[in-house]
């Protein structure tokens, strides 16, 4: 089997646990959600190890591979007010939308450390 590399990333890990965690609580909003805040909540935390997966896969063009990571971020940050809703909504406790976001500010800033430093993830063959 192939090894993808981005599966081995803390931040990617990390992403994909927060991403089923969401999917697992989202399962328990009401359901006139289901088309509106359960859809957007998922596919933006999914969203960001998708980019991630995409961006590690052609990070022997820098420029790209810094663009998808910004993407990721920007998910993540889209995540976040998607929370914003649910807690306001009352579909998630106080404590654990601090708990979610937690965690989604930590993978942003995973995200933003890997995008300030892009140099050290390049392919040997292509380092700046």
């Amino acid at each position: 089997m192939e090894n993808y590399g981005f599966k081995d990333l803390k931040v990617y890990q990390q992403a994909y646990k927060l991403a089923m965690e969401i999917f697992e609580i989202s399962k328990s909003f009401p359901r006139e959600e289901t088309y509106a805040l359960c859809d957007q909540i998922r596919r933006s935390s999914r969203s960001v190890c998708a980019n991630l997966a995409e961006g590690y896969r052609k990070r022997k063009y820098p420029k790209h591979f810094i663009s998808k990571l910004l993407d990721c971020d920007g998910e993540c940050s889209e995540t976040m007010v998607w929370l914003d809703f649910a807690k306001d909504c009352k579909y998630i406790t106080t404590e654990k939308y601090n708990d979610l976001s937690t965690k989604c500010r930590e993978v942003g800033a995973m995200l933003g450390a890997m995008a300030n430093n892009a140099e050290k993830f390049l392919p040997i063959d292509r380092k700046l």
